[in-house]
């Protein structure tokens, strides 16, 4: 057993991880890094990256088939999906070096291809090393969810692990799962030519706003995705190579493929946290507000701390931990400034509290501006008028946005700034977007807030009418 000591070790070598290690290491700090699979982990290769190479696949396949109305001819697109997912797997090849082994030994980090185990609350073996660390932070993630379903050992089924190595396309796939992964899954699918069935549980995008997750939910309908909602799935079958699935209520859904989107499961059995004194929860690891665990020198970030499961908490997550563990300073993690995005088409966008969330909280002291994207003249444009943006105001500063549309992805980022820094809406208003943008949708639902307070304010006519009266 070769015995090691550092000052950071990191358990994990997805977004989070690696973000600690190269930050700590270039600061300074002796930083060992484990990581048992791949490099970049979820994120990179499973995840966020290939999602939206095969989304943006599906999206060029639609293209070409609804052309028309910009006036180019409409035709009937040749799908490849073997290429598809060749295209997929040179995204991430593209983007593979920045989260290297060789990289990240170049900013001077050891880097050991194990997985980790606690062996006490300072060490941590990993194969044939025994690490013993001042500070130690887990950034194992998560793994899709599968669920205890009868009969599913019975057939092949993906996740979405293994669902961008398929390269026979799927005749009719079948997904259980409503939420984000399995809707954008669905919309790359039926553009790509498959037949596609959603089985939800209960309801689908059900963490969103209502009004803006039906008009998702309506766009994917009439492209031809058949969602079922509480349909809670009782059973799977295998019928002579094809897949059954039969809900609770007797209903039988049958197609050629199966991909599993029921949620994910944080990466902990490997970590015998309970030799180091770290508590576990039903969703993750324990922490308190500075990410610590239950055992002052371990730090769990990202996925594994049982939050906000995005690519991006993790990331916020790693700077958390630099301050505190580098410097030495007080840092704790919030999340009111923290926006998701489901990268359907249309988008979905949300940061903070949704209308109902500000309306239980606040009560009729919340005010709702909202600016549609059929008023946009950009938008009009790029017949891209399906949408909405509202935010949530409190004694004139956002407590929420909720957006769906084109590029509502790239808007709430305004929204994220606005919450992280405790913005006005008057500040909001007076920001100069260039003309005709998709952005001008952020300045204008600023705008239609001070709407009613300039349009429709008798005070403030009785003053433009003096001025006009008696100043030259």
């Amino acid at each position: 057993m070769q015995e090691l000591k550092t000052d950071i070790l990191v358990i994990g070598a997805g977004s989070g991880g690696l973000s600690v290690a190269a930050g700590a290491s270039q600061m300074g700090a002796d930083v060992i890094l484990l990581e048992g699979h791949k490099m970049g982990g979820d994120c990179l290769n499973f995840g966020c990256i290939p999602s939206k190479a095969l989304i943006a696949s599906g999206k060029a396949a639609y293209g070409q088939a609804h052309a028309a109305e910009l006036g180019v001819a409409d035709v009937v697109p040749k799908v490849d999906y073997a290429a598809a997912k060749d295209h997929v797997h040179d995204v991430i090849s593209r983007i593979e070096p920045m989260d290297s082994q060789e990289r990240f030994e170049g900013f001077g980090v050891k880097v050991i291809r194990e997985y980790g185990s606690f062996v006490s609350p300072t060490q941590v073996q990993a194969g044939d090393h025994l690490i013993t660390a001042r500070r130690i932070v887990i950034a194992t993630g998560s793994s899709p969810l599968v669920p205890p379903i009868p009969g599913l050992d019975q057939v092949p089924y993906f996740t979405n692990e293994t669902i961008f190595d398929l390269r026979d396309k799927p005749e009719h796939l079948l997904i259980i799962g409503g939420g984000p992964i399995g809707m954008e899954m669905a919309q790359a699918h039926i553009r790509l030519g498959c037949e596609v069935t959603v089985i939800e549980g209960m309801q689908a995008l059900g963490k969103d706003d209502p009004e803006a997750a039906e008009i998702v939910l309506d766009t994917l309908r009439a492209e031809g995705v058949a969602i079922h909602e509480q349909a809670m799935v009782a059973q799977i079958r295998n019928n002579k190579g094809l897949v059954e699935v039969v809900t609770e209520n007797g209903d039988i859904y049958t197609g050629s493929h199966l991909l599993l989107a029921a949620g994910r499961k944080t990466n902990t059995d490997r970590l015998n946290l309970e030799a180091a004194g770290i508590e576990p929860t039903r969703i993750g690891i324990k922490v308190d507000e500075s990410l610590r665990t239950t055992n002052r020198k371990v730090y769990a970030i990202g996925d594994v701390a049982g939050g906000m499961q995005f690519t991006h908490v993790a990331g916020y997550h790693a700077g958390i931990i630099i301050r505190s563990a580098l410097f030495g300073l007080p840092s704790k993690a919030k999340t009111a400034h923290i926006p998701w995005a489901t990268y359907t088409d249309p988008e979905l966008a949300q940061i903070g509290q949704t209308e109902a969330q500000a309306r239980d909280q606040y009560g009729n002291k919340v005010e709702i501006a909202r600016f549609d994207y059929n008023h946009n003249d950009r938008a009009i444009s790029e017949r891209k008028t399906k949408g909405f943006i509202k935010v949530m105001v409190v004694k004139g500063r956002p407590v929420g946005a909720t957006i769906v549309g084109h590029q509502a992805g790239e808007l709430i980022n305004l929204w994220s700034l606005a919450l992280a820094n405790n913005l006005k809406m008057g500040q909001i208003a007076a920001m100069v977007s260039p003309y005709p943008t998709i952005g001008e949708l952020n300045k204008r639902v600023a705008g239609a807030y001070f709407t009613p307070r300039l349009f429709e304010n008798q005070m403030v006519k009785r003053v433009v009418g003096f001025v006009q009266r008696w100043i030259p």
